[in-house]
């Protein structure tokens, strides 16, 4: 389906991101509510573009919920996992090989599965096997069905109890995105467009990018991701404090390596205050001696308005990105290849 895709659709995926957010807040999960329990843990299990929903869950209830969010991409599961874990089986195809492995492994541990997926073999054997199943639309590519496999895990956790406020940051969150993607589509050029500038820094250097702990890391992590699947580059990721006491060494490294980085800088306001003066001394660390360095503020009064600022302007700069390069964002050919490989 992919390879049939212009690179248009990828630009109408991010256009629509706010309406996915609306639609989940349409979905009726009443029905979670006879799953209350006690839960020691919760488990989101899935890869790539489906789980990382899990990891701005796992951001988001870190200081809201009572019980610890861990996600896993793997074939096997923790040992933890157990009739008192709640798990959120995700894969948007349904099909993904770790993921239905770890299904399995997780049905036999006697886990509360919730099936998040498209349909595929996932859907048919959760349904099977009496699990509730939440079915998404289908016609997207993983990476960017961002709102759908994250934010009904939210919705479902609100109903069970487990936390409180989700409806009015996603409603919040539908009105930043709204107001961001007038500045990020298309028709806007630089430098009114924020995106199409940070693209054009990116061009022909590695990104790094930088977020903090607890705010943008998740952030961080998807802009990383955007930028392999989307403009097929590498790039690398990592957060603050901890890239202080490791990486900041390697700017040390040759002149002509460290010359081709290019550093973009996640910034929140929430963001510690030890943290802050951390980002304005590395700044001036590695100032003169990568080829750029870019910070980007995120917008919006509550948390996860402002992380997804964040993720909606790394995806539209990786698109842009793509298109410097002249390639087609969409498709993701090496990934197909190994899917095929490995299917033999």
């Amino acid at each position: 389906m992919t390879e049939e895709m212009g690179k248009e659709a990828m630009f109408d995926f991010l256009y629509k991101l706010p309406e996915q957010f609306e639609a989940c807040l349409q979905m009726d999960f009443s029905w979670a509510q006879r799953l209350g329990g006690e839960y020691r843990n919760i488990l989101v299990t899935g890869l790539g573009g489906s789980a990382i929903g899990g990891d701005v869950l796992r951001s988001y209830c870190l200081t809201r919920a009572a019980i610890p969010v861990v996600v896993n991409r793997d074939y096997r599961v923790p040992a933890f996992a157990g009739p008192d874990t709640l798990v959120f089986a995700v894969s948007y195809s349904g099909n993904t090989e770790e993921t239905l492995s770890a299904y399995g492994e997780l049905k036999d541990k006697g886990a509360r599965i919730i099936a998040v997926t498209t349909g595929g073999r996932l859907g048919e054997m959760a349904r099977q096997h009496g699990y509730p199943v939440v079915e998404i639309p289908a016609g997207l590519v993983p990476r960017a069905a961002t709102a759908y496999l994250f934010a009904p895990t939210a919705l479902i956790l609100k109903e069970m109890g487990l936390l409180s406020g989700v409806r009015t940051e996603l409603e919040e969150t539908v009105q930043v995105l709204r107001e961001l993607r007038d500045q990020l589509k298309p028709g806007v050029a630089a430098p009114q467009n924020q995106a199409r500038m940070i693209a054009g820094k990116l061009v022909n250097a590695i990104p790094v990018i930088w977020g903090s702990s607890c705010t943008s890391e998740i952030a961080a992590q998807r802009w990383k991701g955007q930028v392999n699947e989307n403009a097929k580059s590498p790039a690398y990721f990592n957060q603050f404090p901890e890239l202080n006491h490791n990486e900041i060494v390697g700017f040390e490294a040759p002149e002509e390596l460290v010359g081709r980085l290019a550093v973009v800088i996640l910034r929140d306001e929430a963001d510690h205050e030890r943290v802050q003066k951390r980002i304005d001394i590395t700044k001036s660390i590695i100032d003169g001696r990568v080829k750029s360095v870019t910070e980007v503020h995120s917008t919006g009064s509550s948390f996860l308005p402002r992380l997804y600022s964040l993720i909606y302007i790394g995806d539209y700069a990786s698109v842009y990105l793509a298109l410097e390069y002249g390639i087609n964002p969409t498709p993701v050919k090496i990934i197909d290849y190994l899917k095929a490989q490995m299917a033999q």
